[in-house]
């Protein structure tokens, strides 16, 4: 296991998903969801020119939004490669692009002081001897299945293997490769699904650590990693394996789809996307929140300005969030607190009226004010010994009330900084 304190302080990345599935630009998995054949497929690889792609600006927008890593999808179930590996012609240099796009794209986010990672994936619907399995695109065609019956896998394990010692061979020091995916409980009967067996799990992780020390790398290899991945839903508390608390990352969308996606509507607004950042550190882990570059390569309005409202958020509140984790306190109704050191933060997602009671905190904060301005909150604290200022009826013993103005802060999410005695 690596060593996480970088990741567990930064607390927010970003994820990019970009490919060739950025032209139909109907979700990622398009292939597998409209059963195309690698020869339908073909017209998007010959017509691949994003020619507005500009990492630099890239890494400025995840710089400006307060985002810390970044991971790019190196290949993705596809099979297109970014970059220019030996041992593939399917690859972004084939492609009227005509160049390597993983290069400048790590050297743009490390010049922006970004740590640099890769998506990688374990799935390969294009190499000739990938398995048909039931999430092949073409695994209703049975005429198809009996002429790829052949397939050998250990083959495409060799690629596997190959391709990911090029990756980390060939641009500098890389923080974190975040494999997809396993799948061994599956089972269609006619064929299963795939996991460490099938990708040598244990010797892809050993040449991992070898060629790039320190990395981080995620569990789904089908074996633990140095964080686990919840995806597309926030777990009701910190993650636990085994009874025991773990590094874990929420890997979270925009809108519901990874790729480029341009009719899909489900857009989460800017305060969503702040709870739902507020929340995941409440509970000790990472948001690797994601966007879907187009086919031109540009992140969509929709998507900047997301970010952009995270970022000037995050400008103001980046304290209750960087260096912060999950709090032993107890959170009043529609609140979550964060903690880093004596420095609590009640994130209000819901603004209370006048008075915010929190419970067990009697005595044990010296001062009390807004995050985003520095204003101070009055305490109240209630003391039943004293009949003039006694807690009122109902309230838990040890609880102490701060005074809020009754107009809500003009930001998404209001944050109470406490110092703590």
């Amino acid at each position: 296991m690596s060593n996480t304190t970088w990741f567990t302080h930064d607390r927010f990345g970003l994820f990019i998903h970009w490919g060739l599935y950025a032209l139909p630009a109907r979700h990622e998995w398009i292939r597998n969801h409209e059963r195309i054949s690698n020869e339908a497929y073909q017209k998007y690889f010959d017509h691949f020119d994003p020619d507005l792609y500009d990492p630099e600006a890239w890494a400025q927008q995840a710089k400006a939004a307060g985002m810390k890593y970044v991971v790019l999808t190196s290949k993705h179930h596809d099979g297109f490669c970014l970059w220019d590996s030996d041992l593939t012609d399917y690859k972004a240099t084939n492609t009227p692009c005509s160049r390597d796009l993983i290069a400048p794209y790590v050297a743009a986010f490390r010049a922006a002081g970004l740590k640099i990672g890769f998506y990688h994936s374990l799935i390969d619907w294009h190499h000739p001897d990938y398995p048909v399995d039931g999430l092949h695109p073409l695994r209703d065609d049975l005429a198809f299945r009996q002429q790829e019956a052949g397939r050998d896998i250990a083959r495409y394990r060799a690629y596997l293997h190959g391709q990911t010692r090029e990756l980390l061979t060939r641009y500098g020091k890389i923080d974190i490769i975040w494999f997809d995916f396993s799948y061994p409980y599956m089972d269609w009967g006619w064929a299963k699904g795939k996991g460490r067996d099938d990708w040598h799990s244990e010797e892809l992780l050993a040449m991992v650590r070898e060629l790039q020390p320190g990395i981080l790398v995620n569990n789904r290899l089908d074996l633990p990693g140095d964080f686990e991945t919840p995806e597309q839903y926030q777990p009701f508390s910190p993650v636990e394996v085994d009874g025991q608390r773990v590094v874990w990352e929420a890997c979270q969308t925009l809108n519901g789809s990874w790729g480029y996606h341009r009719d899909n509507l489900n857009w989460k607004s800017p305060e969503m996307l702040i709870q739902m950042l507020v929340d995941t550190v409440a509970k000790d882990g990472n948001l690797l929140l994601n966007v879907g570059p187009n086919g031109r390569g540009e992140f969509e309005p929709r998507a900047s300005e997301r970010l952009a409202a995270m970022g000037e958020w995050l400008r103001l509140h980046g304290r209750a969030i960087y260096g912060c984790g999950s709090s032993d306190f107890v959170a009043p109704p529609d609140c979550r607190l964060t903690q880093n050191g004596k420095r609590l933060y009640v994130h209000l997602f819901a603004y209370p009226f006048r008075d915010l009671h929190l419970p067990g905190l009697a005595g044990k904060v010296a001062y009390a004010q807004f995050l985003h301005d520095a204003s101070e909150l009055l305490l109240h604290e209630h003391d039943n010994a004293n009949p003039s200022n006694i807690a009122p009826k109902g309230m838990p013993p040890n609880t102490l009330t701060l005074e809020l103005p009754v107009q809500k802060p003009a930001v998404a999410v209001p944050v109470v900084e406490l110092f703590l005695r």
